[in-house]
């Protein structure tokens, strides 16, 4: 008998994260368990009664439990105070409802959930962390570093590392960050590494790449500009590329922040002829990646990133486009260099910009680059790969479940 698992996300499945990076992964697990998902919807998400009615059928057939509960986000320490005890009661109905075996968290704030659930009804815990998120707050500066909050969520970020079965990191760079940790150094845990997925029936290659070969050389640019990422050093190295290729092209595919966009360009002198933005949606993101012979994208290289993984470098690999990107997030430099997929760069002046440059048009001209790219994609990003991984967590995890049980059965008798 397959095991019971409780799935916990404080991001709500009606968000494209959750359907991307959930629902994906739980439609395949649960042919094999059995499935109970909590999830915080927001209520302008919850509002859209077509996408609403249209998900809770297609989660339905699929056999997955899904209880959503509606997101608090103010005052924000109430709200998710609030969130937390709602949170643990429906949860801990389920675990005696359904004598669920396994929870897995989706990062911090329902980890709080998985951590008394196990305390109180010995469950497996799995920590699904994606990344450092008290670290995030502090890069981004949203939280002073001496704050009573970051003392707090680090705190919690201990008890988290040490009760739980299983830490699944999206990142070996951020596995290794953890494994220096002074209280997990001589008992860490069970660490699992597992890569944000792309899906690469939609992320593949067009078999005929002629017409990409035969237009200008075309830059491509996905997703946001602010934020984590460094827009400057793009346009920067789009006009060192210029400089070479004077009919190069640059493609952004953006949605909200055109006015920034074009401030930038302008600010830089780039003439907006040589550049087209296109607003589209997340199902025509592969269709336009077709027209890049490469694709370009920085983040800034701070702590908490080395737990990061770039959804968007699974999908330019999977569409066979080569990446120039920059050192000090993640995995990315180890996945660039030694699958010769693309060109990292390390220091943002004008000579590395240049030489990067020049690197990624000869490895553009690599006849078996494209093929590289794909198997890449293949090997680190693929949604089957990510199942398989969760499949071996959670038949370890019920095996041991099955063993406590007897355990239990044998001090009663």
């Amino acid at each position: 008998m397959s095991s019971e698992v409780l799935y916990i996300s404080y991001d709500g499945l009606l968000e494209p994260l959750g359907q991307s990076q959930v629902l994906q992964y739980l439609y395949h697990l649960t042919k094999e368990y059995q499935i109970t998902l909590v999830t915080y919807e927001k209520p302008e998400d919850w509002a859209e009664t077509k996408e609403r009615n249209a998900l809770i059928e297609k989660v339905r057939a699929s056999g997955i439990r899904w209880i959503p509960l509606r997101y608090h986000k103010h005052p924000t320490a109430p709200a998710t105070a609030y969130d937390l005890l709602v949170g643990f009661l429906l949860c801990s109905y389920l675990v005696i409802r359904y004598r669920i075996e396994i929870v897995q968290v989706r990062s911090y704030v329902p980890a709080l959930l998985g951590l008394l659930l196990k305390r109180i009804f010995k469950v497996g815990f799995i920590f699904d962390m994606r990344g450092f998120w008290a670290d995030e707050r502090i890069d981004a500066e949203i939280w002073p570093k001496d704050s009573r909050l970051y003392t707090i969520a680090k705190w919690a970020e201990q008890q988290f590392l040490t009760n739980a079965d299983v830490v699944v990191s999206l990142t070996h760079a951020g596995v290794a960050a953890m494994r220096e940790f002074p209280y997990l150094k001589e008992n860490p845990p069970r660490f699992e590494v597992i890569p944000t997925c792309t899906n690469l029936e939609i992320f593949h290659p067009r078999f005929n790449t002629q017409d990409r070969q035969d237009k200008s050389f075309t830059l491509g640019y996905v997703g946001s500009v602010g934020g984590w990422y460094l827009f400057d050093p793009v346009l920067e190295c789009f006009k060192e590329l210029l400089e070479i290729r004077p009919n190069a092209r640059l493609l952004i595919l953006n949605r909200n922040e055109g006015d920034y966009i074009r401030n930038r360009l302008h600010f830089y002198g780039i003439d907006e002829h040589l550049v087209e933005l296109k607003t589209v949606f997340h199902s025509q993101v592969a269709e336009e990646m077709h027209q890049m012979n490469a694709g370009i994208f920085f983040i800034k290289p701070v702590f908490s990133k080395r737990a990061s993984a770039a959804t968007k470098l699974g999908e330019f690999l999977g569409c066979s486009i080569p990446c120039l990107s920059n050192d000090g997030v993640g995995d990315m430099t180890a996945i660039l260099e030694n699958h010769r997929v693309g060109v990292v760069l390390r220091e943002f002046n004008p000579e590395a910009q240049v030489l990067a440059i020049q690197q990624l048009l000869q490895l553009v001209e690599d006849p078996n680059v494209r093929d590289r790219c794909v198997a890449t994609a293949h090997h680190y990003f693929s949604l089957e790969q990510g199942v398989k991984s969760y499949k071996q967590i959670y038949q370890s995890l019920g095996t041991r479940a099955v063993a406590i049980g007897k355990q239990l059965n044998h001090g009663k008798n």
